[in-house]
């Protein structure tokens, strides 16, 4: 080891990914343990620190080169030792002058202190808050204010994050290009008219509304005023995931759903208000779409829906698959209700996505009006490689036969299918169509039914949904 070039060493050091084998290389020999020091940039720590800062301290001098941090205390109990602290992360900001992305998960001993510590790493570009409850707005504004260069942040269930100066703040400095915001209950949809400008440079945003604690944030004329005549630029976002959210008609993210030229992924789950021209006009903007998920309440499951004008039809469906040529992969599902979805979207809307893009990866979930004739639709698509059905209880056996004739299925994903048997996939045993079988809980199809049908079998029968 001695002999060999460092050019050498370097390769198989990047080549070992795992911390433990990194860990036993560098013990084999002194030089292989400077060149690690030296190498590694990565270091993911939590409950195994103890006494947390001594240990931090250490680790931190071992690999001075240090750019990714992640500190995760999932499972946490105090019998494990004290959490890292405010202090914690004062180690960080003297020890790691070149941290660009830190993850903090379940750092429940960590305050505002501890980020305004982590403002004096100048490099830092990606912050991410996992159930962070000690840390407020006021945290986050005094670190936007020292990290210049912050271009990613996401905050998943900070409770305590009420206030949105930081946002008006990072939107006026402009670098940021990745926001997602999760169960944070104290910000509303109407907050992320705050961002202003700051709209001209993202390109992903992650918004979900806590369905369970809705905070009911009243929002001035004046609120509603800017959402309506302020230009959001949208020009560079790719990627649109909305969850749980009011889109009210005009205003709001309904201003954001119809300007972003250049979409690639959209994700709406649970979200009441969408209306098909809402849809329309995104289809008509976003010709470079590549994927869409869509998940919809039951014509039931919210009262407010029944005879609800708002609800989607066929004409998003239409809309999307004359207007976004590079559509590649579609997810429809509906929530479950008491009652299924009969109408909405209709076996004709779905098909015409099927017939006119190239559609490789089809989920359909609780999509009762995909029935056998939608399976024979699917032996003319040239594309399709993936196809999930959920709940889909209008698929019989003969209809589930028809997969043998599809053209270019690799992967067939069976989930809660009340309508289909051994019998099904039987013309499949042998025939080495299939690269994945997974089938789960599907009452009428044995362990033994799938064997022999695929190169890789999952079977699961768990039948508790049913009761």
């Amino acid at each position: 080891m001695e002999c060999l070039p460092d050019q050498v060493l370097w390769d198989i050091l990047g080549r070992i990914k795992k911390s433990a084998d990194r860990n036993s290389l560098s013990l084999a020999c002194k030089r292989l343990h400077e060149l690690d020091k030296e190498q590694r940039e990565f270091l993911r720590v939590g409950c195994g620190l103890d006494p947390a800062n001594e240990a931090l301290t250490s680790l931190c001098i071992r690999f001075p080169n240090l750019t990714k941090v992640e500190i995760i205390y999932s499972g946490w109990m105090s019998k494990l030792g004290k959490q890292l602290d405010d202090s914690g992360l004062h180690i960080l900001s003297d020890h790691c002058p070149s941290l660009i992305n830190l993850n903090l998960s379940f750092c429940t001993f960590i305050t505002d202190a501890g980020l305004r510590h982590l403002a004096s790493c100048t490099k830092l570009r990606a912050l991410k808050l996992n159930f962070t409850p000690g840390i407020t707005g006021c945290g986050i504004l005094s670190l936007a204010v020292g990290c210049k260069n912050l271009c990613t942040l996401h905050l998943i269930r900070c409770l305590n994050v009420s206030s949105v100066e930081w946002l008006e703040y990072l939107g006026k400095l402009g670098t940021l290009e990745d926001l997602s915001i999760k169960n944070c209950r104290a910000i509303g949809e109407g907050d992320l008219i705050k961002l202003g400008p700051g709209w001209r440079k993202l390109k992903r945003l992650q918004f979900e509304v806590d369905a369970n604690y809705r905070y009911m944030k009243v929002h001035d004329r004046l609120t509603v005023d800017r959402w309506q005549k302020q230009w959001i630029p949208c020009e560079l976002m790719k990627e649109l995931s909305l969850v749980n959210c009011l889109i009210s008609p005009g205003r709001g993210l309904s201003c954001v759903l119809v300007k972003c030229n250049a979409l690639e992924k959209l994700h709406l789950d649970m979200c009441v208000g969408v209306r098909d021209s809402d849809m329309v006009s995104l289809a008509q903007n976003s010709s470079n779409l590549q994927s869409i998920s869509l998940r919809l309440p039951s014509d039931f499951s919210i009262p407010s829906l029944m005879n609800n004008p708002l609800k989607l039809t066929d004409d998003s469906l239409r809309a999307i698959a004359h207007n976004c040529p590079m559509l590649e992969a579609v997810k429809i599902s509906f929530s479950d209700g008491e009652f299924p979805s009969f109408s909405s979207f209709t076996l004709n809307g779905i098909l015409t996505l099927i017939e006119r893009c190239p559609i490789r990866v089809l989920v359909l979930d609780h999509v009762y009006s995909f029935n056998d004739l939608g399976m024979e639709a699917l032996c003319s698509a040239d594309f399709l490689d993936s196809l999930e059905l959920v709940k889909c209880q209008e698929i019989s056996d003969e209809g589930l036969q028809l997969v043998g004739q599809f053209p270019h299925l690799s992967i067939l994903k069976l989930s809660k299918c009340l309508g289909v048997t051994d019998a099904g996939l039987k013309p499949l045993v042998g025939s080495q169509k299939l690269e994945v079988l997974v089938v789960e809980d599907c009452p009428q199809i044995s362990e033994k039914g799938v064997q022999g049908i695929a190169k890789s079998v999952s079977y699961r029968q768990d039948l508790s949904w049913m009761y």
